[in-house]
């Protein structure tokens, strides 16, 4: 859809908006990327450490395994509204200054206190702010998705173990005595004629969890419109896995009452993998197909949304310079490794 009037992101006359060169991009568009790159590499240095960490989990932990496939679903969010988004041209927001602020703050707390999940949000939350300050609100309304979806890069989740283990025992419990099989439970552990069972850390099905909830989101945005059906989706998207790892539970535990214990392992190891998340993904999203109410292309502001919110118009701010942009976010990162330091001695 063309916008029907210049959008507030840029002072240049419309014959100038979406102009393309040789490469696609506008001289003002690469002008902009490349100070955003010089930005963004700054900060991996500065946070260096912490993507390491983060990179880690993500490789060597099951739980987190999910968040390798998160980089890929980002940049496809914004190939979906990149014609769209080269319609405006960037124009730096000093709010977004006030934002990475924020974040910067929240890094430095987490690796001075030595707490791992502040540093890691705060690392993500400077990413999100540098793109929002660099590319200005407008664009960074059209691209909400894709950068609200950074926040999905943190993992996060181990703490929910010892109650999601107490919640799978309990609904393993009833679930096995309603089957018939006579059994008796003590806290995480289940004993029953044929053995006794343990609902271990790596059966609290908080993977599955963790996962459903970055699927949940990225349906809701990308499929609803209504706030009553995405509200409802990502409800289903934590019950729905939460009750299915409770049946998977109970299900290696009747297997072994006739197939022994050993067979019910093998059992429960073949399918406690992706097998499981992708049943239960395929049960929730074949559930919800009917109740779709866009493509995801379609998600997100159009251009003429953006020049019709109101909302958008009183959050804009005169656009600074790139390269005026640029040097507050080095100097607020310099500040913030100062602190860092001068704490740690």
């Amino acid at each position: 859809m063309q916008p029907k009037s210049i959008p507030q992101n840029s002072a240049a006359p419309a014959s100038k908006l979406g102009e393309a060169t040789g490469t696609g991009l506008s001289a003002e568009w690469r002008h902009s990327l490349a100070i955003l790159a010089v930005a963004i590499a700054g900060l991996f240095a500065l946070t260096f450490y912490d993507w390491l960490e983060m990179f880690h989990q993500w490789w060597n932990v099951d739980t987190y395994s999910h968040i390798l496939l998160i980089p890929f679903i980002i940049a496809w969010l914004v190939w979906m509204k990149r014609e769209e988004v080269m319609r405006l041209n960037p124009a730096p927001w000093w709010p977004g200054l006030l934002a990475l602020a924020g974040a910067l703050t929240v890094w430095a707390i987490g690796r001075v206190t030595g707490i791992n999940l502040l540093a890691h949000v705060g690392a993500a939350g400077s990413l999100q702010a540098i793109v929002m300050t660099m590319l200005g609100l407008r664009i960074s309304a059209m691209l909400l998705l894709p950068i609200g979806f950074v926040a999905a890069l943190v993992p996060f989740g181990d703490e929910l173990i010892p109650m999601l283990q107490s919640v799978t025992a309990d609904i393993t419990i009833v679930l096995t005595r309603w089957s018939g099989v006579p059994a008796v439970i003590d806290g995480i552990y289940i004993d029953t004629p044929v053995g006794l069972f343990v609902v271990a850390e790596a059966c609290s099905g908080v993977k599955f969890l963790i996962a459903m909830i970055a699927l949940g989101v990225l349906v809701c945005f990308t499929a609803f419109d209504s706030w009553r059906k995405r509200a409802a989706f990502m409800l289903a998207c934590v019950i729905v896995p939460i009750l299915a790892n409770g049946v998977r539970a109970w299900g290696t535990i009747y297997i072994a009452q006739s197939q022994g214990v050993e067979f019910a392992a093998g059992f429960d190891h073949i399918i406690y993998g992706w097998v499981f998340f992708a049943i239960v993904m395929a049960i929730l999203v074949g559930g919800a197909w009917s109740f779709f109410e866009r493509e995801p292309e379609d998600a997100g502001y159009t251009l003429a949304e953006l020049n019709d919110n109101a909302l958008i118009a009183r959050l804009d701010a005169p656009a600074l310079s790139a390269k005026l942009a640029l040097g507050a976010i080095v100097a607020l990162g310099a500040l913030a490794a100062l602190a860092v330091v001068i704490v740690n001695g």
